[in-house]
């Protein structure tokens, strides 16, 4: 007989970033539960989305763990992670990703973004209800296989918010999960920043398009969304300001090719 196949499996999608990945996988094999680790190398430049689908397809567990490659979960991760859907308590969970040693104020100010946005994902007037980053994101497979993750977005941004609204809309949002603790090293720069926010920016004209009745958040989330930020330090709080530009840079310019291809068609 076979080795017997663990509970849970952890998927990380990868591409071409080979050390970081070593990285990763060292802390999979420390984790306090054995896991199966499913590697998705994206060649052919896919996307995320599709390589979390296609980890799902190759993983064998009830329950599925997500986690980037320059990640390096803790020790007890995947077992704080997986407990509550083990338990039959949840469909999904999440938990917080922390910048980790040597993080640039760029690193602080995604992580004031990404801790508020997984904190008020269930709050009235958020602009992500059910939001959870998928660096650090568990789910029963069978709602995986109900509900993937949609290949229509291209890069690293609005896949995952898109993913998280259509959970909780079937009752299914994430719980987070404190404990569950991720590390992320990313060393970014300013400029590498802003770029990513802008990328967002496209992804989140692309998450409205899906679904018209999706709305932006409320004026108090947004200005939440800014003292999180000054929270982190004066710089990262000045760089959340510039962020909301550069998303919103982003939104109108995903927006104004949608509407030129739109345009067309019908001239067509």
């Amino acid at each position: 007989m076979g080795a017997e196949v663990p509970r849970v499996s952890v998927v990380v999608p990868t591409r071409s970033r080979p050390a970081a990945l070593r990285r990763c996988r060292a802390a999979l094999e420390a984790q306090s539960i054995a896991v199966e680790v499913v590697v998705v190398e994206d060649v052919e430049g896919r996307g995320p989305a599709w390589a979390r689908n296609e980890g799902v397809r190759r993983s064998r567990s009830e329950v599925v763990c997500f986690t980037d490659d320059d990640c390096e979960p803790e020790a007890g991760w995947a077992e704080a992670l997986a407990g509550p859907i083990l338990a039959g308590e949840v469909e999904a969970t999440s938990g917080p990703v922390s910048i980790g040693d040597g993080a640039t104020a760029a690193d602080r100010a995604w992580e004031a973004i990404v801790y508020y946005l997984q904190v008020r994902a269930a709050a009235p007037g958020t602009a992500s209800p059910g939001f959870a980053v998928t660096a650090n994101l568990a789910a029963r497979r069978s709602l995986l296989e109900r509900l993937p993750f949609d290949e229509s977005f291209p890069a690293a941004a609005g896949e995952d918010r898109d993913w998280g609204e259509r959970a909780a809309r079937a009752s299914a949002a994430p719980r987070f999960v404190p404990e569950a603790l991720v590390v992320h090293r990313s060393g970014a720069s300013v400029r590498d920043f802003l770029r990513q926010q802008y990328r967002y920016g496209q992804g989140a004209a692309r998450y409205r398009k899906a679904d018209p009745s999706r709305r932006s958040g409320s004026p108090s989330f947004y200005l939440g969304l800014i003292r999180a930020g000054f929270r982190a330090g004066v710089i990262p709080g000045l760089l959340v300001c510039t962020a909301q530009a550069a998303t919103a840079a982003g939104v109108i310019r995903e927006s104004a090719k949608n509407r030129a291809v739109h345009g067309f068609s019908r001239t067509r």
